[in-house]
């Protein structure tokens, strides 16, 4: 699961009266902002520094999936991030309208940084149901381990054998499919993260650095 670099930063600093003033100069509405700020674990300033950077980015206040493919592959030039990307992109599309606001990408971010335990697990399932009918079959776990590897492209070390997104899949089922029924519920789901600490926990470092490239893609 760990993918992503690690040199980004969660936020651009602001020491400077330049910065400061940058910064004044973001127009939101305040009632928006207000809000976001409630709804959120971020200041008002970090909301402004990331409005900034995601409106750089993306001038129209939102992303369709096509912009977020072409900015996740600038990341992964060795590999093919495509699918991936899409899987990602469906899970910050929480009303699945097609395209990720600027308060639909807050909320996914906050999860990610500054969530709970419990609200970064169940973002975590929400990734892995592909088809959000509640369950994880093999085939979607297959669908995401192997949507990885493609994006990772030939730069892992040691080189992984062609089996080896099925082969993470099983041990994957190993752990949670405590029933042995052939899915993974939320539950089950939970229940197995909770028991391996933070530290340890491929998931969260994983989340972790997701987290950290998203906020340096719009900071930067």
């Amino acid at each position: 699961f760990r993918i992503l670099p690690c040199s980004f930063f969660l936020f651009c600093s602001v020491d400077s009266v330049e910065d400061e003033m940058e910064i004044a100069t973001v127009r939101h509405r305040p009632e928006a902002l207000e809000l976001l700020e409630a709804q959120s674990k971020f200041t008002k300033k970090e909301l402004q520094i990331l409005y900034r950077g995601f409106k750089n980015e993306c001038p129209s206040g939102i992303v369709n999936e096509e912009t977020f493919k072409e900015i996740y592959s600038q990341f992964f030039p060795q590999g093919d991030s495509t699918t991936y990307a899409h899987f990602l992109f469906n899970a910050f599309d929480t009303d699945h309208n097609g395209s990720v606001s600027f308060e639909d990408f807050i909320m996914g971010l906050s999860i990610l940084l500054r969530g709970t335990v419990q609200e970064k697990l169940n973002w975590a399932f929400n990734l892995y149901d592909i088809n959000k009918d509640g369950y994880i079959t093999k085939e979607e776990m297959l669908d995401i381990m192997k949507a990885i590897y493609d994006m990772m492209g030939k730069c892992t070390y040691p080189v992984l054998k062609e089996d080896a997104p099925r082969q993470h899949v099983e041990t994957f089922f190993q752990k949670m499919d405590k029933n042995k029924d052939g899915v993974v519920t939320i539950d089950e789901f939970i229940e197995s993260c909770q028991k391996v600490s933070n530290d340890k926990c491929e998931l969260f470092s994983y989340f972790h650095q997701l987290a950290k490239w998203l906020s340096h893609s719009t900071t930067n």
